[in-house]
C-alpha cells in the first residue's frame, strides 16, 4: 500500500472519538433542553425568574415569622416610619426618632405601621399572595378555558368556528369594570368577584392566539397523514396540534400575568375588590394614598412590590418568548 494512503487509515484518536459523540448528543438534544440553554444566555430572564421566586418566598415566610398580624394593630403605634436595626446606625431607615420619642427602644417596623398601627411589612406580602393568587389563576384560566375554546374553534371551523367567535366577541364588548360592578353587586365586594371577572373574561387573548395558530397547522402533512391514519380528532388535537402550538400557549400566559395582577390591584384601588382590614397591594396603594403627602412609606413601599412583581413577570414572559422562538430576536 502506497504510505500516503496508508496514513489516511490509521487508528481514529481519542479526541476525535470525544467529538463525534459530542456531536451526536447535540443532535439527539431534546426541544425542552435547547429552550433552557437559550434561557440560561438571557441575564434579564434569569434575574426576573429569581426575583418571583425570592418575592414569593417573602410572601409565604415573611408572614409566618413576624409576631404582628396582618388584619391587627395597636393605635398606639400609628403611622410610624420604617425602622432597621442595623441601618439605623448610619442614619438610614432610623425611624425619624419617633421610636425613642415614644419610648420604642426595642422595636421594629421594617415597612412602618399605618394610620391604624398596623404592620405594613407583614400587610405588604399578605397582600402580594393575593397578586400571586391572580398570576396563578391567570394561567390556569388561559390554559384551560382560552387555549381548549381556541382549539376547538380553529380545528372544527364552519358554524361551531362561527358560533365560538361570536360568543367571544359578546364578551370581549363588555368592559371589565361593568363585569365586576354586577358580580358586586350580586356578591360582597373581594376576591370571589374578581375572580369570576377574570375567569368570564380572562382567556379571550389566549383562545385567538390558540385558534389562528390551529388555523395555520390543521392544513399541514403531518395533520393530513394523522387524518389518513385514521387518527381521532381528540387524539389529534392532544398529539399533534397541541405540542405544536405549546411554546405560544405558555409565552401568552405569561404576558396575561402582569394584567391579571393589575386588574386586581386597580379594582382594589376603586373600592371593587378587597375591603379592608384584608390586604392586597391594591388595597394598600388604595390606603396609603391618603396620607401620601403626610406619610410617602404607605403607598411608595406597596407601589415598589407591586411594579418589580409586574415588570419581572413582562421581562421573564419577554425571555421565554426567545427561547421558544429563536427567530424572534432575527424580526
Amino acid at each position: 500500500m502506497n504510505p500516503q494512503k496508508a496514513e489516511l487509515f490509521g487508528f481514529a484518536s481519542e479526541e476525535r472519538f470525544r467529538l463525534a459523540d459530542q456531536s451526536s448528543s447535540i443532535g439527539e438534544r431534546g426541544f425542552i433542553q435547547d429552550v433552557w440553554i437559550r434561557l440560561k444566555t438571557n441575564r434579564a430572564a434569569l434575574i426576573s425568574f429569581g426575583m418571583v421566586i425570592l418575592i414569593l418566598l417573602f410572601s409565604l415566610v415573611a408572614p409566618l415569622l413576624s409576631q404582628h398580624r396582618y388584619d391587627r394593630g395597636m393605635i398606639e403605634h400609628q403611622s410610624l416610619p420604617p425602622r432597621w436595626p442595623v441601618l439605623e446606625r448610619i442614619g438610614v431607615l432610623d425611624g425619624e426618632g419617633k421610636y425613642q420619642e415614644m419610648g420604642l427602644e426595642d422595636t421594629y417596623y421594617f415597612f412602618g405601621t399605618d394610620t391604624l398601627g398596623r404592620d405594613i411589612w407583614v400587610r405588604t406580602w399578605k397582600g402580594t399572595q393575593v397578586s400571586l393568587y391572580m398570576a396563578f389563576l391567570a394561567v390556569v384560566v388561559d390554559m384551560i378555558l382560552g387555549m381548549s375554546f381556541g382549539m376547538i374553534s380553529g380545528y372544527y371551523g364552519g358554524v361551531i368556528d362561527l358560533i365560538l367567535q361570536r360568543i367571544i366577541e359578546i364578551l370581549n364588548s363588555i368592559p371589565t369594570i361593568v363585569i365586576v360592578t354586577l358580580l358586586v353587586f350580586v356578591l360582597k365586594p373581594g376576591i370571589l368577584s374578581i375572580t369570576l371577572a377574570i375567569i368570564i373574561k380572562g382567556w379571550i387573548g389566549m383562545s385567538k392566539i390558540a385558534r389562528a395558530q390551529v388555523l395555520k397547522l390543521k392544513e399541514q402533512e403531518f395533520i393530513l397523514a394523522s387524518r389518513t391514519l385514521g387518527s381521532s380528532d381528540a387524539k389529534i388535537i392532544l398529539h399533534q396540534l397541541l405540542p405544536n402550538i405549546f411554546g405560544q400557549v405558555i409565552i401568552m400566559s405569561m404576558f396575561s400575568i402582569p394584567n391579571a395582577i393589575f386588574t386586581e390591584s386597580f379594582l382594589a384601588f376603586i373600592g371593587l375588590g378587597l375591603q379592608p382590614p384584608l390586604a392586597s397591594l391594591g388595597v394598600l396603594i388604595s390606603e396609603g394614598f391618603k396620607s401620601f403627602l403626610v406619610s410617602g412609606y404607605m403607598v411608595v413601599i406597596p407601589t415598589l412590590v407591586l411594579a418589580v412583581l409586574m415588570f419581572s413577570f413582562t421581562v421573564l414572559a419577554d425571555g421565554l418568548r426567545d427561547a421558544f422562538d429563536p427567530k424572534m430576536k432575527e424580526m
